[in-house]
């Protein structure tokens, strides 16, 4: 025997240790996450599942606010996502209202309203003496 079968034990040996964050495809850190669950007293016992889990919605949720943020910051012709952008872009989207709405936003203003009642009245007055001069142009 030439001993070449240590040489593939060792080289599994040597392996590098892959985070938890990267295994799951997460960019958020699943470490962390587990380490506040644990040290947060909400269970007795937290399983190895429910870091991923937990950090996946995280990243999720953080990622759909900044994605309706900057839409919103483009649509004022900004390059910085401000308070008002965020507020606009929760306030707007009917899931993430109903998940924030008793959530107060600071320095986010509130969403542009006018009543009905406070409009001008449209006429309807010109628009039919308009009507009547073309009826009249065509008839010979």
């Amino acid at each position: 025997m030439s001993g070449r079968g240590k040489k593939l034990v060792a080289a599994a040996k040597t392996k590098k240790s892959m985070s938890r964050s990267a295994r799951a495809g997460l960019q958020f850190p699943v470490g962390r996450v587990a380490r506040l669950l644990k040290k947060g007293n909400y269970a007795q016992r937290v399983g190895s599942g429910a870091a991923v889990y937990l950090t996946a919605v995280l990243e999720y949720l953080s990622a759909e606010v900044l994605e309706l943020a900057g839409n919103a910051s483009k649509d004022n012709k900004k390059l910085r996502i401000a308070p008002r952008h965020i507020q606009l872009a929760v306030r707007n989207d009917e899931e993430l209202n109903t998940l924030l709405g008793g959530v107060t936003i600071s320095e986010g203003g509130v969403l542009p309203n006018i009543q009905a009642q406070l409009l001008p009245k449209k006429t309807k007055a010109p628009r039919d003496a308009d009507r009547s001069k073309e009826i009249q142009s065509q008839e010979f």
